[in-house]
């Protein structure tokens, strides 16, 4: 049995179709068509029921999702162990953040195939929220404070960060002193996320409201920038404009906690060797003084 047919049933089992699928892999449609065929022809049942909106599982290839995954994995393992030392083979798909990212993790990225010239990987850079599972990555490099999930998580490195506003914004609104005085301020977020700052040696968590959002932190700047209320933004994003004097910190007695860079993967008890060499990787990018690091203050 052909272990890219099986990758590719559990592939096109859990993207609901051929075509997400196909992207996953990036083979086209009528590849991956081609090995659902061979595959249901081996085993001689029928795996998924095509529908005008993608695929669904019947029940046989319910039963043979997990066996399948599980082989694919035990097999892709065992490609590793035998493999020399430092070499990496096979696909590696990250979720990149696309602020930050273009310009930091592109070169890192572009370091890692360099060195493993048999690896192909497929990086998506994006600032939204990727559910990891349910699309297909490997792992991902997240920015900032880590939600509660079940997935696993390790910092790699620091992220510096602060309030900040226009002189525009404070003349119309003044300059809020406390977390509580924040909910009468325009606030400029990414979503309905929480900001946490630090009161003394403790750390507050606020819910901050606004009418600007974005999905994209260079967005959120040139809104600050115009006037358009306070946000919470790394220093990276943030620095010529401070030194200019288009941004000023506020509530610079509350500033928020140091946050992180960090490598989140799907829950598992050995990670895959290509996603610790990122790991490892980013690791060496991110300690000071690289550029990471000096770009974060």
């Amino acid at each position: 049995m052909d272990i890219e047919e099986l990758r590719t049933f559990v592939e096109v089992a859990d993207a609901g179709g051929v075509s997400p699928a196909a992207r996953r892999l990036g083979v086209s449609k009528s590849i991956v068509s081609r090995r659902l065929a061979r595959l249901e022809a081996e085993l001689g049942v029928q795996l998924l029921a095509r529908t005008t909106r993608g695929a669904a599982l019947t029940e046989a290839g319910i039963l043979f999702r997990d066996h399948a995954a599980r082989a694919f994995a035990e097999i892709d393992v065992a490609r590793e162990m035998i493999l020399p030392a430092g070499e990496l083979r096979g696909r590696l798909r990250v979720a990149v953040p696309l602020s930050f990212g273009l310009t930091h993790f592109a070169p890192m990225l572009a370091e890692m195939a360099r060195r493993h010239p048999q690896l192909h990987i497929h990086a998506d850079y994006s600032d939204r929220f990727v559910d990891l599972v349910t699309e297909g990555f490997d792992c991902a490099i997240r920015l900032g404070h880590l939600q509660d999930s079940n997935l696993i998580a390790r910092r790699v490195g620091p992220i510096y960060g602060r309030l900040v506003a226009s002189p525009l914004y404070i003349e119309a609104h003044g300059s809020p002193e406390t977390p509580e005085e924040l909910a009468a301020h325009q606030a400029l977020m990414q979503g309905t996320e929480s900001w946490q700052l630090t009161d003394g040696d403790k750390v507050v968590t606020v819910h901050p409201r606004g009418r600007f959002k974005a999905d994209n932190g260079t967005a959120l700047v040139a809104a600050a920038v115009a006037g358009l209320g306070i946000a919470y933004l790394p220093d990276w994003l943030t620095r010529e404009h401070r030194a200019s004097g288009a941004l000023v910190p506020v509530m610079t007695r509350h500033p928020p906690p140091l946050a992180g860079v960090y490598v989140v993967r799907p829950p598992g008890q050995h990670p895959a060797r290509k996603v610790r060499v990122l790991t490892e990787l980013l690791v060496e990018f991110c300690e000071p003084p690289s550029d990471l690091a000096r770009a974060t203050r």
